[in-house]
């Protein structure tokens, strides 16, 4: 049986921690009491923090990082000291009790319901190309393929549509152009009903007239991938589209792909300040051949990007495209690029920004 997310429970009075023991139970989320944080993490990582006005000082004194869920709590009627704790900590409510119970249980109770929803989350990658004609879509899709319950998201307008790439053109479903989404939550089982599956993959892929890819949209169906438990991956345009800004943002990992070329070391490594000033956690596959001999490492140090994985020139693959599709051969030099990259995307990394 899983165990609901604590509430962590800063308190300097003790005539409230009744009241929270009460709170608590109402709600069915557990409660963790300190004197202190013992970590910003632990801050960070609390499905809610409940604190008074002493210990709203403490934490605003030790500079923790903003959050949300942070409420401010009384027994005494509230005065202008607590406002101004609460600002000072980041609180987002300031209530008294026990007045305001039922208020703090439904707080409690969404703040259960959502961390239990960030637990569910599937790992979201961003693929793009440091240079055109790296083969950055192929690696989407290969990915797609190797994991689990995988959506497959086209966010370049001009690929030419990831569903001839996958050979799924003939798949009933839905393509960007016949999806109207107006923001808000949709739900994941509606929306992979609607899309086009095929290989185990189900794909959002563009249509054969073009046309930039709604933000909006693009929002929407990320999240609610991500939040059915899908592993998304999006194939992102070497352009700065708000599409492309949004799935980059949203990305786990952002994957750049990249030839072992002097010329696709330079274009890369161009891309590298935009791309890691919207995502810290950005990492490169670099792909042969090599017609200069450059190493793999050579090219990582050059772009300035974390090597993730290699990838031989895989004999036979553009005609394989070329006839019904890519499919995945477990000993190809693909395949083996795939899985590696896999294994760092589950591990979902979080680079530390100053």
């Amino acid at each position: 049986m899983a165990t609901n997310p604590g509430v962590l429970v800063l308190l300097s009075d003790p005539a409230l921690r009744d009241d929270v023991d009460r709170v608590a139970a109402a709600a069915a989320i557990n409660v963790v009491y300190a004197e202190e944080p013992s970590s910003r993490k632990v801050w960070s990582a609390a499905a809610a923090v409940l604190l008074d006005e002493p210990s709203a000082r403490r934490c605003a004194a030790q500079a923790l990082p903003r959050r949300d869920r942070v409420i401010l709590i009384e027994r005494d009627q509230l005065r202008e000291t607590h406002w101004h704790a609460a600002i000072a900590v980041g609180a987002q409510r300031v209530l008294t009790l026990p007045d305001q119970e039922a208020d703090l249980v439904v707080s409690l109770s969404d703040a259960a319901e959502s961390m239990r929803e960030d637990a569910r989350r599937g790992a979201v990658a961003a693929v793009i190309a440091g240079r055109g004609g790296a083969g950055a879509s192929v690696l989407a899709t290969a990915l797609a393929l190797s994991g689990p319950d995988a959506l497959l998201v086209d966010v370049d307008p001009w690929s030419g549509g990831l569903d001839l790439l996958l050979g799924a053109e003939t798949a009933t479903g839905l393509r960007w152009p016949d999806l109207t989404l107006r923001g808000g939550r949709i739900g994941y089982p509606a929306l992979r009903d609607a899309l086009p599956r095929h290989a185990g993959v189900t794909l959002l892929a563009n249509g054969r007239a073009g046309g930039e890819v709604d933000p909006t949209a693009l929002a929407a169906v990320l999240d609610a991938g991500s939040r059915g438990g899908a592993m998304v991956v999006c194939d992102v345009p070497r352009r700065s589209t708000s599409a492309a800004e949004i799935a980059l943002d949203a990305a786990d990992l952002v994957i750049v792909v990249v030839t072992a070329e002097v010329r696709a070391c330079a274009a890369a490594s161009a891309m590298v300040p935009w791309l890691s000033a919207i995502n810290p956690n950005v990492g490169l596959v670099v792909r042969g051949p090599a017609p200069g001999g450059l190493r793999a490492r050579e090219v990582a140090g050059s772009v300035g990007l974390p090597l993730l994985a290699t990838m031989r020139p895989q004999p036979g693959l553009a005609e394989a495209l070329e006839r019904g599709g890519l499919r995945m051969s477990r000993r190809s030099p693909l395949s083996a690029a795939a899985h590696r990259v896999l294994g760092v995307l589950h591990r979902h990394p979080v680079a530390e920004v100053a």
